[in-house]
């Protein structure tokens, strides 16, 4: 506790300095995954306390970050789609994966599994982040022109015969499950049908519209018709607001360029009374928990979003061990990796009950945390009692800032997560992968299918395909970069020094094989060929094992499949200087001693030439 408040005055200007950073973000991010400025708020305002309080990383500031918003956005519209366009109706099931995210997070912590998040390959990550960008970046062109598909009449309307068809479908849905639906009656049907309304049918027709323009495939189909409705008003406040982001830099970066703009473009737009489009209104009072993520809780609705919430738990996972890294070379400290899982797990759970957004460690928060004193995790905690004093003083002032305004922001956040150092390494990285004519570099293709299925199909599966793509490659590298350094190939042997003085006279009936280094996947088919070195004059083959550390199930198949064939012909088989993994992987599958005696197994070459001596005869 003494420790906790050593650095009291630092820690209150570097928390209060990093709420104040965090508030455009957060605001921008809630709007960004579909469920409000005020999610985004809760989320920053909770993890940035719990995550502080129970983490491993003393100046660590969290909240919700671009990658975790862009995955969250994607289980956000998926569960609203299942429900009808309901946002209230979903919110349960969104903020149960959620809360699970934040609970895997926490096992991962308790398991000591954040040492390993490291081992993801750069290619999978680079790709993944450089996705975040344009995603977020093309999903805002819409509102940065003004142009929302729900209040396009002439596009709703086109949705309408479909709108028609889901209401319909859902009414025999519901009378299949009550048990009214007959052959012989359809009175209740044909009475409900009739009661359908042009408000019913309006609404459905919006849903399917704004369904239709989400992602970044349904904005850049909607672009058109966008560029055909421009607002110029909210064109104008986006592009004031970008201006200033950038522009600010240049002057000081002593304040932050993100605050200004919103400070300055809202209060020009309030100030001259400007019709623009606020964001939605951001409740007043405490927040308050959402029971019915348990009350309500169903597994199989949250069954098909399991494998999102290991997502999730694992990117904010990175996420937040990045920062931690960063946070470490800039105040020489050493974080504790699955400490700081458990405190963002906690973090991201207890959000979620009050319905906030999932995040992350985020990286521009904690460093100007940093710079501005903060040194212990009080400065963290600080951060969210900020922002929960910003929520309960300025929350309907809050509610007037231009939605634009945190279009600009937005755009400016998709332009800097991008990965400028993956994309400039492109031209430069070896081609080491030849299909056909083509050559090109394996990390350069597996960023690439990482970003375009993450931007055009699905972040979740993209990230899947490209670990195993990237798992791929790694073994079949490593594979063949073991296999040159072992020699278990096909070659002229070279006699060993204790090999000198073998007896002239059974050379051409016992046949020398070495093994040096590991028989695995990687090098098995050159071992198959060893029958094929054997001369036909060859009663006995001594296999020399000393140099084989290593076995694997692939090498183990190899050599009972060999030792076999080898027994067909009468030839036996001895081992010289078996080693204690190996030895113990043949006795699993009974190698030893089914086709290896236990007498066949010598520890010296001066021990099997005694052997060979006492059982070979010169038969030539």
């Amino acid at each position: 506790m003494k420790k906790l408040f050593s650095n009291i005055k630092g820690d209150a200007f570097g928390g209060i300095t990093a709420g104040i950073v965090a508030l455009p973000l957060a605001l921008a991010f809630g709007v960004s995954s579909g469920l409000g400025p005020s999610a985004g708020l809760y989320g920053a305002i909770f993890l940035a306390f719990f995550a502080a309080l129970f983490g491993g990383t003393n100046t660590q500031i969290s909240g919700p970050t671009a990658p975790m918003t862009a995955v969250s956005m994607v289980v956000i519209a998926g569960i609203i789609a299942i429900n009808d366009g309901d946002i209230e109706k979903a919110l349960p099931a969104i903020l149960i994966v959620f809360f699970l995210a934040g609970l895997i997070q926490v096992g991962l912590g308790v398991l000591g599994l954040g040492v390993y998040i490291k081992y993801i390959p750069y290619p999978v990550v680079s790709g993944f982040m450089t996705a975040i960008g344009v995603i977020i970046l093309i999903t805002q062109f819409l509102p940065a022109l003004g142009y929302y598909p729900k209040e396009d009449i002439n596009y709703v309307n086109q949705f309408k015969p479909a709108a028609e068809e889901i209401i319909l479908e859902n009414i025999l849905k519901e009378e299949a499950g009550d048990g009214i639906l007959v052959l012989e009656d359809f009175k209740i049907t044909i009475e409900r049908a009739q009661s359908i309304s042009t408000e019913d049918v309006q609404k459905e027709s919006e849903t399917l519209a704004s369904n239709n323009a989400s992602g970044v495939l349904g904005a850049i189909k909607s672009l058109p018709r966008a560029v055909q409705n421009i607002n110029w008003l909210e064109l104008i406040l986006t592009l004031f607001t970008i201006l200033i982001i950038y522009g600010f830099k240049r002057i000081t970066k002593a304040i932050p360029s993100t605050l200004v703009a919103l400070v300055v473009v809202s209060g020009a737009a309030i100030g001259f009374g400007l019709n623009y489009r606020p964001i939605e209104a951001i409740p007043g009072g405490l927040p308050l928990p959402n029971l019915q993520i348990f009350t309500s809780f169903s597994l199989s609705g949250i069954t098909p979003y399991i494998f999102t919430a290991i997502t999730l738990a694992l990117l904010g996972a990175i996420d937040s061990l990045l920062t931690s890294v960063v946070a470490d070379n800039m105040t020489k400290t050493k974080h504790k990796p699955n400490k700081e899982l458990i405190g963002q797990g906690i973090g991201n759970s207890i959000a979620a009950i009050f319905g906030g957004i999932p995040g992350a460690g985020a990286t521009i928060r904690t460093v100007v945390n940093i710079n501005s004193g903060g040194k212990t995790k009080l400065s963290g905690m600080i951060a969210g009692i900020m922002l929960l004093i910003i929520l309960l003083a300025l929350g309907p002032i809050a509610s007037k800032i231009p939605a634009a305004v945190l279009a600009g922001i937005l755009i400016t956040v998709g332009i800097g997560v991008m990965d400028y150092r993956g994309l400039k390494a492109i031209p430069s990285m070896p081609k080491d992968v030849k299909i056909g004519p083509l050559k090109f570099s394996m990390e350069v293709l597996i960023m690439l299918v990482v970003l375009l299925l993450s931007t055009f199909w699905n972040l979740v599966y993209a990230v899947g395909i490209g670990l195993i793509i990237a798992s791929l490659m790694f073994m079949k590298k490593i594979g063949d970069l073991t296999a040159l350094s072992s020699d278990v190939k096909p070659l002229k042997e070279e006699a060993w020094k204790d090999e000198m003085g073998f007896p002239e006279k059974l050379k051409e009936e016992v046949f020398i094989k070495h093994i040096k280094g590991p028989l695995f996947f990687g090098t098995t088919s050159d071992f198959q060929l060893l029958a094929k070195q054997i001369p036909k004059t060859a009663s006995t083959v001594v296999i020399r094992l000393e140099k084989m550390p290593y076995i694997d199930q692939s090498g183990l198949y190899a050599m009972e499949d060999v030792l076999v064939d080898l027994r067909k012909d009468n030839i036996d088989v001895l081992f010289v200087g078996l080693l204690n993994q190996p030895k113990l992987m043949m006795e699993r599958i009974d190698i030893i001693p089914d086709l290896i005696p236990e007498e066949c197994l010598f520890e010296t070459f001066n021990e099997c030439i005694g052997w060979i001596m006492n059982n070979v005869k010169d038969t030539l």
